[in-house]
Formats: C-alpha cells, structure tokens, sequence
C-alpha cells in the first residue's frame, strides 16, 4: 500500500505545497509574494488533491515545515496542517525549514558539494538579520539554529581550506557583502520547495516520528513584534 504524504510549508513568501508517493514527490504547487497564505493555501491543496484524485482520508501523514521563519506564515501553515491531520485523523509530522532549505540546494544545484563545503542556509528575519544553521555537505547539522546579524567578519571562524555556501531567502542580499570573500559563496535564488521534504517526510513516517497536535507550536525562535500602523496624511 502507498504511503502519500501531504507536504506544505509557509515560513517565507513563497507558500509551497506538495503530494510525495512513498519518498517522492508527485505534485507541487507554489505560490509566491508577501501575505498569500491565508488566500492561497487551502486552495493551493484543495487543486493538488483534487488533481490526483484523493481525499484527505488516503493520506498517511501530513508534514509541515515548522520554522523559523515569518510569524504569521508559520502559524498558518501550522493551523492548517493541524486542522488537516485532525479532520482525517493522521498523525503530523514536523520539519524543520532550514533543513528544507538544505536539502532543496542540492536538488537546485544537480551536485553535491565537495565535502570541506559548509552548507548554510538562510531565512530572512528582515535588515541585516537572518534565521540560520550550519550543515556539513551530507547535511549533518553542526551549528544550532539562531537568529544571527551578519556582517563582513562573520565567517571568520572558516578554516584556511573551507568554504561555505548562502542560500536561502536570507542569502540574497548579502551577495554584495561577501563578492570579494574567497570562502564565502552567496547561491541567489535558493527557495523553500515542498517537494523536497519528500525523503525527509518519508524517514520521519517510517521512524513514527510524530508530533503531538494538542502542543505543538510552530518553531518561532524570535518573539512576534507587531508593528504599528502607519498613518496616512
């Protein structure tokens, strides 16, 4: 019997959402921009089931990318994958994003690093802030997730023969900062893309490693900081 995984992930602008057979990915769909998630998700899941003609009851699980990332795109994607996996009674996974991240840059790629090549994929936290992790080149992390400030001297800590790669929607805009760095390689356009959860979903589901819907929270990392509203006139 099959094992179909519903995959979706809201911690960027890009709102992602994927169906995987047994480790593979058989649909995707992607949305991007800022505030789509509460417009586009359950539609965007709605056409992918449809297309491949299953209800929410033939899945196995449902795995949901937990941050860190936007605030309010986390908890709408983990609001809804909880509302999913309890209406057809299926345990939830949960993912990390950054590792997502991680295991989409290879795909993007078509190579695997050289193995002295550190992985760091990033999520914009705004300014020069970003939300990141460090993994060697077969994604074995090595520094914990943190939300860091980034400057010029940031990766002095590389040894002489190391490099490492930004990717990510954090990555892009510090293209400019390192172009000179000989260790530091910024990878632009590097996204979140359900469809590379697949493996990750499948391992996880073999190994029952479930979350408990009653408690989980989205992997937030910062505070959410509400903004005031600017006036006009």
């Amino acid at each position: 019997m099959s094992t179909f995984i519903l995959q979706l992930d809201t911690s960027t602008p890009v709102c992602t959402v994927a169906l995987s057979r047994d480790g593979r990915a058989i649909g995707v769909s992607h949305t991007h921009g800022q505030n789509v998630h509460a417009s586009r998700l359950t539609t965007q899941i709605a056409d992918l089931m449809g297309e491949h003609q299953l209800r929410y009851t033939d899945l196995s699980a449902i795995a949901v990318g937990k941050g860190p990332g936007s605030y309010t795109g986390l908890r709408i994607g983990v609001s809804t994958a909880k509302g999913i996996a309890y209406a057809a009674d299926i345990p939830l996974i949960a993912l990390d994003s950054l590792h997502i991240l991680a295991e989409g840059f290879q795909v993007q790629e078509k190579e695997s690093p050289a193995a002295e090549i550190l992985l760091c994929p990033m999520i914009d936290a705004r300014r020069m802030e970003v939300y990141k992790s460090l993994y060697t080149a077969d994604k074995i992390q090595v520094r914990p997730t943190a939300a860091e400030i980034i400057d010029e001297r940031f990766f002095d800590f590389l040894e002489e023969r190391q490099e490492i790669y930004l990717f990510g929607s954090g990555a892009d805009k510090f293209e400019s900062l390192f172009q000179n760095h000989p260790q530091v390689r910024v990878v632009a356009g590097v996204q979140v893309n359900a469809a590379t959860m697949s493996a990750l979903s499948y391992q996880a589901y073999n190994q029952q490693s479930f979350v408990d819907m009653a408690y989980f929270e989205p992997f937030y990392l910062k505070d959410f900081i509400p903004t005031s509203p600017r006036k006009l006139g």
